[in-house]
């Protein structure tokens, strides 16, 4: 599927980009019907923050109930930052876990996927924004109660909460086990004798606690933006480090475990004859057991769905085919990332590759100076970035449990708090990140990126506009099935997986 068409489509239908409120109360969009302006702002008393001057009482009134949770900045950021803005949300810890995933699939089979999944992505956000502007509604809960009233807001909701507890469970859970090897590696500590500083379990708490909570308690998503740009250049440097080390390690590699001589003989061995090896040798198309949570970890890093309505909404100059160019750009700034931090970490150690590729650096030397700041680099990225991926929660949660009071600091606060506590009880007793990817991605994500925008968009674009049997809503409806299919396919496979016993997942680390 061609990245362009849903901007072609778009251009066919200028009159709805005007539909969308501007940041200016909603004097760009007059068409919309009073009852839709009621439902959206009595449902959404939680959901952004701006006070521009210059409004009648009545929609300075109604404007400013629709506070907090959101930035107030309201249609300032310029195309560059939004696509920043959007790539660190698609950005997350699954880039991790891609070179294992490559090492299950084969590079052909992987780029096939990994393509196929951001081509879905794109056509996603297409139905999104064209639902959005339809009814002029920027939150995705609020699509859903517009096309099925509250099952639909609480769908949306539910899907939103457990997806972002799933990223939210495996950013702390890298935090969980880098973290005390980082410290080991720099007190060079070679045998822990039990020290709670090194222990993941205390360290994840400690985090949570010291750095994560206050940044959750913020009033508003705007204060976050400073990180932002701090994860994504974390990443950045990781994915400079993965292609530097590639040219830097033998095949096949050494475990530290090893003494000096024998590294240095099979180095030896290996520099001549080292082309015949077939572990050395990348697999083009690979099928296996593991090959179940190749799916759903791809799916999973590229979920930016809660966040492209918020982002479209400070977007100066707001039109959907302006966002959908910003969605656009980041996806493909993503998939190039993705694809080579994949296929540089996986050509580094072809079937050795751990789930979490990181561990595997470790095997061959603890106390490399380069991983060690990579680490640093990523612990930094994934804390940073749970405040962020907390905020959609705590909005979805009032929107389902609090619809129409205002903002409240105790409730505020009592939500963050509980829901840390939720994130570190998993993460200190799940078993591992492809677990908590798997089932995760194989449930929440299709209904996210592929099931909702598309019944949504049956639901809201009018019939007299679209016919059932015209072919938007045709191709829309073949998406949904898509994402049904993936859904009862990725489940399968991670069940049949785990009755087998033979997963890695059912397995501690």
């Amino acid at each position: 599927m061609s990245e362009d068409t849903p901007a072609e489509t778009l251009e066919s239908a200028p009159a709805e980009g005007n539909a969308i409120p501007n940041g200016k109360g909603h004097d760009a969009g007059e068409e919309i019907t009073a009852s839709a302006k009621t439902a959206d702002d009595a449902e959404n008393p939680n959901r952004m923050a701006n006070n521009d001057g210059g409004l009648t009482e009545g929609q300075e009134f109604l404007e400013d109930k629709k506070t907090t949770t959101f930035t107030d900045f309201e249609g300032k950021t310029s195309f560059g930052m939004s696509v920043f803005n959007l790539g660190n949300a698609i950005m997350g810890s699954g880039i991790l876990g891609l070179a294992y995933a490559m090492a299950n699939t084969g590079v052909l089979l992987f780029l096939t996927l990994l393509t196929v999944v951001a081509g879905l992505s794109s056509y996603s956000i297409h139905l999104l924004l064209k639902s959005s502007g339809i009814v002029g509604i920027r939150a995705y809960e609020q699509l859903g109660y517009r096309a099925f009233g509250t099952p639909g807001k609480m769908a949306a909701g539910i899907a939103i909460t457990l997806q972002n507890i799933g990223a939210m469970s495996s950013y702390l859970y890298i935090v969980k086990y880098e973290f005390p090897l980082v410290i080991q590696a720099f007190l060079r500590v070679d045998k822990p004798a039990g020290e709670w500083y090194l222990n993941g379990n205390y360290l994840v708490i400690i985090v949570s606690v010291g750095v994560i909570l206050p940044l959750a308690l913020m009033k508003q998503l705007g204060y976050l933006g400073y990180t932002s740009g701090f994860s994504l250049s974390c990443m950045v440097f990781f994915l400079i480090a993965v292609i530097y080390k590639k040219f830097n390690i033998p095949c096949p590699f050494v475990d530290f475990a090893m003494n000096g001589t024998a590294s240095v003989l099979n180095v030896s061995a290996t520099d001549t004859g080292g082309e015949d090896n077939p572990a050395c040798i990348p697999k083009m198309a690979n099928l296996n057991s593991q090959t179940a949570y190749t799916i759903p970890i791809l799916a999973f890093a590229f979920v930016c769905h809660p966040e492209v309505l918020p982002i479209y909404t400070e977007l100066r100059n707001p039109s959907k085919k302006k966002m959908q160019h910003v969605s656009n750009i980041s996806i493909a700034v993503m998939y190039i990332m993705y694809f080579l931090a994949a296929l540089f970490g996986y050509l580094t150690f072809y079937g050795e590759v751990e789930a979490e590729l990181l561990h595997t650096y470790s095997r061959i030397d603890p106390y490399d100076t380069l991983i060690l700041c990579v680490r640093v680099a990523v612990l930094t990225a994934v804390t940073l970035t749970v405040p962020i991926v907390l905020f959609p929660v705590r909005r979805a949660i009032q929107q389902m449990m609090f619809p129409n009071k205002t903002f409240n600091w105790p409730r505020h606060v009592a939500i963050a708090m509980v829901l840390l506590t939720l994130i570190n009880m998993l993460v200190i007793f799940a078993p591992n990140i492809l677990g908590i990817f798997g089932i995760i991605g194989a449930t929440s994500a299709p209904c996210l990126i592929f099931i909702f925008p598309a019944i949504f968009y049956i639901r809201i674009v009018p019939k007299e506009e679209e016919p059932m049997r015209s072919v938007p809503k045709i191709l829309a409806a073949c998406f949904a099935g898509i994402g049904f299919l993936f859904m009862i396919m990725s489940l399968s496979f991670i069940i049949i997986d785990w009755t087998s016993g033979s997963s890695k997942a059912s397995s501690g680390h």
